[in-house]
């Protein structure tokens, strides 16, 4: 019987061989089912490819030199459990096989080996890989929704790529340089790593270094004694000082007098602050992060920012998408910052029609999430006649249609229905169905296919 895979589900093949012949064998028998392979000859090569988000399996012979099998699956299994491990042996090696098996290693295959055998072993590991990972990132979401706090909302490319990252330095101790247009949160995202991070019930302090004068920023990021200077009548806690043990939001970093970058590049690298008037060094257990809509490399070559503080702050950089490269994100946040006016001005909300939205996601937003909920405010205090107010609302033909195909435009126009389904019936899916005239299964397949999730459209009235 034929079993070989109709299809090759996704992800890479790590195959480790010290056998050239046999290495080249199998990656042409797996290249030639559309297979992605890479051939190492020793253990100790492959490892530093193999982490919890490599999305691939590992195929690899048991008796080689230096490190073997057994010892490259151990190896393996601690730094991913659910990586899939297969295993080739000669039949000597069958019971330690078993044994790898028993202590997590995914299945062994005898040698000679039949193709189609390995194929189908080969299919059924990286389907198990796939769902592993489909896994971990749906419970990161459910987590990320059903905390409490502040929460990033999107699902499109570009905002789940940013959750990643922001998830992957969360407990890190590095500092963090958020980067992104003016409105696009990143406030909002500075509160994130905070109030999900290990220091969340220690404070998070936020100072806008543009919006303080330059004679009084430093006294404020410092603290001073009594006596410090004409008017420091008495000690006076800094913010450094004030966030120990937790997060200090400098926005704007780009607006920081040059004089006082100096000082700042100490206290990232010493952890240390002093008070004006003191001789006192402060020890800090402290993360900063740093927020800035200006390119700083490009302000450091003009003198205009220091670059050894840039470099300092660029140890870990989020880039933050700005509303129109996530057009297909409005009506979530449109819906999210229209339910939260509603709930705070004791105001019904109408939800938006499906041509209404398209005008909403057909826009530049020069003002980014902030135009876009002030919009959605403006709109449940004043009506409809809000969002013909709103600038710069140009024709939506011109600026929507004239890009796309007509099947773009009717795509778009079916997930804006949906979208207004889900928002009208807060996310109930069989009040959706009867509305839209959908059988279950059919309003299922579209929601999966625009990326649409239910839960995205409950009322949430917190912000």
């Amino acid at each position: 019987m034929n079993t070989e895979p109709t299809t090759s589900p996704g992800g890479p093949i790590a195959y480790v061989d010290d056998e050239k012949y046999i290495r080249d064998a199998v990656r042409q028998l797996l290249e030639l089912h559309d297979y992605t392979v890479e051939t190492f000859d020793s253990a100790e090569k492959v490892l530093p490819k193999l982490t919890p988000e490599w999305p691939g399996i590992l195929i690899s012979d048991i008796n080689m030199p230096g490190m073997d099998g057994l010892a490259l699956t151990e190896h393996t299994l601690k730094i991913d459990r659910g990586l899939p491990v297969i295993l080739l042996t000669g039949h000597g090696d069958i019971s330690m096989a078993v044994n790898a098996i028993r202590n997590g290693a995914y299945d062994f295959i005898e040698k000679p080996f039949d193709n189609e055998h390995l194929l189908e072993v080969v299919h059924r590991a990286l389907e198990k890989r796939q769902l592993t990972l489909e896994n971990r990132k749906l419970k990161a979401e459910v987590e990320n929704f059903a905390a409490p706090g502040p929460r990033i909302l999107g699902n499109t490319p570009a905002i789940r790529q940013m959750r990643e990252l922001i998830h992957r330095v969360l407990d890190t101790p590095a500092d963090i340089l958020l980067f992104g247009e003016t409105g696009t949160g990143k406030d909002l995202v500075a509160r994130y790593l905070h109030d999900h991070s290990a220091r969340r019930d220690k404070n998070f302090v936020a100072i806008n270094c543009g919006a303080l004068p330059e004679s009084i920023i430093e006294s404020e990021l410092f603290g001073y004694e009594a006596g410090a200077f004409t008017g420091a009548d008495k000690r006076r806690i800094g913010k450094f000082e004030y966030a120990n043990g937790g997060t200090l939001f400098l926005d704007e970093i780009e607006s920081m007098p040059l004089t006082l970058q100096v000082k700042l590049l100490r206290v990232l690298e010493e952890r240390q602050v002093e008070r004006l008037g003191s001789n006192q060094q402060i020890s800090l257990d402290i993360r900063v992060i740093a927020a800035t809509k200006e390119d700083l490399l490009a302000l450091s070559d003009s003198g205009k920012f220091r670059r050894d503080l840039y470099y300092r702050l660029n140890l870990v950089t989020i880039p933050i998408p700005p509303l129109r490269e996530r057009r297909e994100d409005i009506p979530l946040l449109f819906q999210h910052f229209a339910v939260v006016a509603s709930a705070r001005h004791h105001r019904e909300l109408i939800p938006l029609n499906a041509e209404s939205m398209a005008r909403l996601k057909s826009q530049e937003w020069p003002g980014n999430v902030r135009e876009l909920r002030n919009l959605a405010e403006r709109y449940v205090l004043l009506g409809a006649s809000a969002l013909n107010s709103a600038p710069p609302f140009s024709d939506p033909q011109e600026d929507l249609h004239g890009r796309q195909t007509l099947q773009e435009r009717v795509e778009q126009f079916e997930r804006t229905l949906i979208e207004e389904a889900l928002q009208r019936h807060q996310g109930s899916i069989k009040d959706s169905m009867v509305s839209l005239g959908l059988p279950r299964k059919t309003l299922y397949d579209k929601m999966k296919k625009y990326g649409l999730d239910r839960r995205d459209f409950i009322s949430n009235t917190g912000e």
